[in-house]
C-alpha cells in the first residue's frame, strides 16, 4: 500500500476552476461540443447519477469497515474512488443546471432544516 495521498491547497488560479457555476458551465460546454444536450434530460441525468453512485458503492461492496477506511491508501483504489466521485458530482451538477437548482443553496437549506429536526444533544 502507498502512503495517504496529499491534496494541494487550491491557489487563486484553481479557485476559479473549482467554482460550482464555472464547473457547470464547463460541463455544459463539454456536452454542447458533442451535441449531447438532447440526452441531458432530468430523467436521463438522474438515471446516470444513480448508475455512477452505484459504481462508487461497488468499490466498497465487499470491503470490511476497516478496509473501506483505508481505501485511499492504495493508489489504484484511490484513483477509482476519485473517478467515481467526479462522475457522481458531474451528473449532479448537470442535473441541477438543467432544473435550475442552486446546489449549494439547496444543501444549506437542508442543513438548516436538519439542525431543527435533529437538535444536538446537550452535554
Amino acid at each position: 500500500m502507498s502512503e495517504t495521498r496529499e491534496y494541494p491547497q487550491p491557489d487563486e488560479s484553481q479557485g476559479q476552476e473549482r467554482d460550482v457555476r464555472a464547473l457547470q458551465r464547463r460541463l455544459a460546454a463539454f456536452a454542447a461540443a458533442r451535441d449531447w444536450q438532447p440526452y441531458h434530460t432530468p430523467k436521463n441525468l438522474a438515471t446516470a447519477l444513480s448508475v455512477e453512485a452505484s459504481e462508487l458503492v461497488e468499490i466498497f461492496q465487499w470491503l470490511t469497515p476497516e478496509e473501506s477506511a483505508r481505501v485511499m491508501e492504495d493508489e489504484k483504489s484511490a484513483a477509482r474512488v476519485e473517478d467515481e466521485v467526479a462522475d457522481v458530482l458531474a451528473y449532479l451538477l448537470q442535473f441541477c443546471e438543467v432544473l435550475g437548482i442552486d446546489a449549494l443553496a439547496a444543501l444549506a437549506a437542508k442543513i438548516d432544516r436538519n439542525e431543527v429536526r435533529f437538535p444536538a444533544a446537550k452535554r
